[in-house]
């Protein structure tokens, strides 16, 4: 929202023989490090991509509440308790060892409300709107945001899913046949 530029790049986790079998997700912004999170999120991510790819179809539970496809979002998993947290994925330090401050991404879902007047009737409608708010903490303590449609989340992540297929981690057989 400020005008910086966020990259999200998987980098692949090798395994003792040297073969990617997941990703960890460097973050910069303006081209310069910003962070290193997510060790092993790879799995986490493709299972949000085809949950966002169903919520967003015609005929899916979340289509009966949002008409418009952009407003759709899978539901967060609920907590033990049943209360469901807005956030669909938050991402932090890489090891427990690493500081807080080595870097944060999250992503979590908000609704917003529009008054529309209707036209000299003196009435109206509150028009909903759900976005998803993408948030990353450097490890500077400077954070940036971008407010996405699910359009645009599920695109970001298709991007993300193909650089980590790059970097030798492929997820293709989790996803199955998202599109």
């Amino acid at each position: 929202m400020d005008g910086s530029s966020l990259a999200v790049v998987p980098v692949a986790s090798l395994d003792r023989g040297g073969t990617p079998y997941e990703v960890t997700l460097e973050l910069r912004r303006d081209g310069d490090s910003f962070g290193a999170v997510g060790e092993r999120c790879g799995y986490f991510l493709a299972d949000l991509a085809a949950r966002l790819v169903a919520a967003r179809a015609d005929g899916s539970p979340q289509a009966a509440g949002w008409p418009d496809p952009d407003d759709r979002f899978p539901d967060p998993p609920p907590h033990a308790d049943g209360v469901r947290d807005p956030e669909l994925f938050a991402f932090r330090y890489r090891d427990r060892g690493d500081v807080a401050s080595t870097g944060e991404l999250r992503c979590a879902l908000r609704t917003s409300s529009v008054w529309i007047e209707r036209e000299h009737a003196g009435q109206g409608f509150w028009r909903l709107g759900r976005r998803a708010v993408v948030e990353a903490w450097g490890s500077g303590g400077r954070g940036v945001r971008a407010v996405l449609t699910s359009a645009e989340l599920s695109g970001f992540l298709d991007e993300l899913l193909t650089e980590a297929e790059r970097a030798g981690a492929s997820y293709r057989d989790h996803l199955g046949t998202r599109r």
